[in-house]
């Protein structure tokens, strides 16, 4: 089934199927889980049964395609799409023309298992970590064993006993390929899954460390605030699930409107009637990110924009505030990888 939707703020959208996020226009950030994601321009997101998404601004308008499950599993490759290993799952249009070419030309064309076909062959692709398609399968098998025992304390013998009759190869692989352990793994599982618990349920905090395999809640307290920085009862006030209250708007209009002159968090502090420090902290807990991150990333997508429409990286630079061209090109490819010409190269080639 294919939607065509303008979400509202902070509004928490749960996943019920398989769905890929396709946002049509927009600015600011997308939540995913508990994470801020500001660079999803050009992606497509790929999003499973259980997840969440929330909308940080008020402009978005997405189209979401649901997939059911006998069109989706027909083949084990796509697991590499909803399965997340570390973060978003995504396939980007500029690497992709297929892909964007399906999605321009099919809006509400219900036939939407060959966008998974071209999905998954891009992804592979892409390759993010370097490996064979026999050595995902291996990690994604391990992937599909800490999803369905990450409550249990097995010991790393117990857990490649699960995994397969080369167990201890896969999550060899792992920490090759993903840089992380497979106990960090099931460890950041848990804590994903506490937070949900927390901010979704009326359980109490006792009710949820039990429910984790915590057998003593005043451990998960001390392992959630070291994972976390905010104790259970803090994050769940923090996140406000049913509230939606306007912080993450306002905020995010005062940058809107300033982000071309104005810097300084103190300025922004005083505009929302708070310390700075007091302005870092709401940040932090209800972002998960800094008021320094947000204007940065209003910067670039202002840049972007301009950029698209053929301004010159000069004017661009005056535009935003810089005092030279060179300052902004140098600030630009910091934070992109390309300098303004090799942004709109590359776009043009697109």
């Amino acid at each position: 089934m294919v939607t065509k939707l303008t979400p509202e703020i902070n509004k928490v959208y749960f996943i019920n199927q398989y769905t890929l996020v396709h946002i049509l226009s927009g600015t600011g950030g997308i939540q995913v889980d508990f994470k801020n994601y500001y660079d999803w321009q050009d992606k497509a997101i790929y999003l499973s049964k259980g997840q969440y998404i929330k909308f940080l601004s008020d402009d978005f308008v997405v189209r979401m395609i649901d997939f059911s499950d006998d069109i989706l599993f027909h083949s084990e490759d796509v697991r590499v799409l909803f399965k997340h290993l570390i973060a978003l799952g995504y396939i980007n249009f500029k690497e992709c023309e297929t892909c964007e070419r399906y999605l321009t030309q099919s809006l509400f064309n219900d036939q939407t298992h060959s966008i998974i076909d071209v999905s998954t062959q891009q992804w592979y692709w892409q390759n993010p970590f370097n490996a064979n398609k026999d050595e995902y399968q291996l990690i994604f098998d391990t992937k599909e064993v800490i999803d369905a025992e990450f409550k249990n304390n097995l010991t790393n013998q117990d857990l490649a006993t699960l995994i397969s009759d080369n167990g201890m190869e896969a999550m060899a692989l792992v920490k090759d390929k993903l840089g992380l352990t497979v106990k960090s793994m099931i460890r950041s599982k848990k804590v994903l899954e506490s937070k949900k618990e927390i901010a979704f349920t009326d359980k109490s905090i006792k009710e949820v460390s039990y429910d984790m395999g915590f057998k003593d809640p005043a451990y998960f307290d001390r392992v959630f605030k070291s994972q976390v920085g905010q104790h259970p009862t803090e994050f769940r006030t923090n996140f406000a699930y049913e509230e939606r209250d306007r912080f993450s708007q306002d905020l995010i209009d005062l940058i809107k409107i300033y982000h071309h002159e104005e810097r300084q968090l103190g300025f922004y502090a005083e505009k929302m009637h708070l310390s700075v420090k007091g302005l870092s902290k709401k940040v932090k807990d209800k972002l998960q990110t800094t008021v320094g991150q947000l204007i940065r990333n209003e910067l670039l997508f202002s840049a972007k924009n301009m950029l698209d429409q053929e301004a010159s990286v000069n004017d661009v630079a005056y535009a935003l505030g810089f005092e030279e061209a060179q300052h902004f090109s140098s600030f630009f490819k910091h934070y992109t990888g390309n300098t303004p010409s090799q942004y709109r190269f590359q776009k043009y080639k697109s």
